[in-house]
């Protein structure tokens, strides 16, 4: 008896290692959507598997090089399905020879590509994913600069023709002041209609601060060390001002078509480093020397100049908007990343505020332009469509204006927003298709990053040939 009890806790794991692998075979052959995971350079490949789907497998094939960042990713996808609370059951099958892009198309283990890393890579392995007959999901941004904005143009072309869709992740238009920020901006009797603005006094405004030294998924981020490096991560301007360019076309013009070539003028675009010793570089990537591909970035081998910072100031249909992105190496103690907005309406502007005074929590703000004594008995009367659609959602009179007062329940964080995105778009494949509007302002919005870029360049290129004058 002792003997059996001995070889019988021996092969329980084994036992209970092949049940759960039984398990997923069995959920991977009833999933509509199997994941393949490509080269997961960046923390979103894994947030968009913090949470489980009905419809996806169990079982994700990850192809990438050997090295650190597949196996952070690995590490973070191990942490949630060992957490205590609602863990995940992801299944990773790994391959990591140097072939690793080639085996992916031959094998094709997946119908859903995700991509997140590193980015100089990206718009490459998107087309070859949509050629190979993929759906894809990918992180932003799909494109860092002009010279490869015609491949993503193309991308979209070859999608259509294989029947697959191309996506990227828009998180923020799942952050509720901004979801709020838009609805309001839809009830003509409190917002009136939006102000064209000038370039001085833009219609809108989106800016947002960021830092390189942040928590996710409760432990400090380490970052990989070309994440600093903008010939492969991309300049600031063009990565995460892709969140704000999109939501300026998505709040401005709902569900509309923007056509790159006739709706977007820009005027002016800047580009700024941040500055990063040795010591903070160390703290984020674990690497104690900068790299060989980093030095051509590097002062007095001792101090790091990361172009990570840009604003674009520019017009669409003629309203005038401007979108800036600055990065700090850490956040003040009990802040994080921030965002400001404002929409100007004729009859009220809606500013989203995310400073000290808010405890650094996003909160919406409605303030009339002008003396307007029917404009509080118009909010009142549109609160009720508001409601409908944001059960709970109150106002809180102030001297200013109102503040719109949002229960905790909507308030779910960058890291869930994922999995909303997700969601949304594993039911637009479930449709077999996209909202009209939502490829061509994608190209659109690319188009506003990448000529930005070149005109920052061209202008800070212009300004150093006039100093040496």
């Amino acid at each position: 008896m002792k003997v059996f009890a001995t070889v019988h806790r021996c092969f329980l794991p084994m036992l209970m290692v092949a049940a759960t692998s039984a398990s997923a075979q069995d959920a991977q052959k009833k999933a509509a959507f199997q994941l393949v995971t490509l080269d997961p350079g960046h923390f979103h490949a894994a947030l968009v598997q913090k949470s489980m789907y009905p419809e996806v497998s169990p079982v994700v094939h990850v192809y990438a090089p050997a090295g650190p960042d597949v196996k952070l990713h690995l590490d973070r996808i191990q942490s949630y399905n060992k957490r205590p609370e609602n863990p995940t059951r992801w299944d990773e099958k790994v391959y990591t020879g140097n072939d690793y892009l080639e085996k992916m198309l031959a094998e094709k283990k997946g119908n859903v590509v995700v991509i997140a890393g590193n980015n100089q890579k990206k718009t490459e392995y998107i087309k070859k994913a949509v050629d190979a007959g993929f759906n894809v999901l990918a992180d932003k941004p799909m494109v860092i600069d002009a010279r490869n904005f015609d491949q993503l143009k193309d991308a979209f072309a070859a999608a259509a023709k294989k029947n697959v869709l191309l996506y990227d992740i828009m998180t923020e238009r799942f952050e509720i002041t901004t979801m709020l920020q838009r609805e309001f901006s839809r009830l003509p009797t409190v917002f009136g209609t939006l102000e064209k603005g000038t370039p001085d006094n833009p219609a809108v405004t989106k800016e947002s601060v960021h830092h390189f030294y942040k928590y996710v998924s409760g432990s400090v981020l380490q970052r990989p060390a070309w994440f600093m490096d903008v010939a492969q991560q991309g300049e600031g301007i063009v990565d995460v001002t892709t969140h704000l360019v999109d939501l300026v076309q998505w709040e401005c013009f709902p569900n509309q078509v923007i056509d790159y070539k006739k709706d977007i003028r820009l005027n002016t675009a800047r580009r700024w480093t941040t500055d990063m010793t040795r010591s903070q570089f160390q703290t984020i990537t674990n690497q104690p020397t900068f790299p060989a591909y980093l030095k051509k970035d590097v002062v007095n081998d001792t101090l790091l100049k990361v172009y990570s910072n840009g604003e674009i100031n520019y017009q669409l249909r003629g309203v005038h908007a401007k979108v800036s992105v600055t990065w700090a190496f850490k956040a003040p103690e009990g802040a994080g990343d921030t965002h400001y907005s404002i929409m100007r309406g004729t009859k009220a502007n809606l500013i989203i505020r995310q400073g000290a005074e808010q405890q650094y929590k996003p909160t919406l703000y409605i303030e009339p332009v002008a003396e307007n004594a029917a404009l509080e008995s118009s909010l009142t009367a549109a609160m009720k469509t508001v409601q409908q659609q944001f059960p709970g959602v109150e106002l809180k009179k102030l001297k200013t204006g109102w503040e719109v007062v949002i229960p905790e329940k909507y308030k779910e964080g960058h890291e869930a927003h994922f999995g909303r995105v997700t969601e949304n778009y594993l039911s637009y494949l479930k449709a077999g298709k996209l909202p009209e509007w939502e490829v061509p302002n994608m190209i659109a919005k690319y188009y506003t990053t990448t000529q930005a870029l070149e005109m920052a360049k061209s202008t800070k290129e212009r300004m150093s040939e006039r100093a040496k004058e």
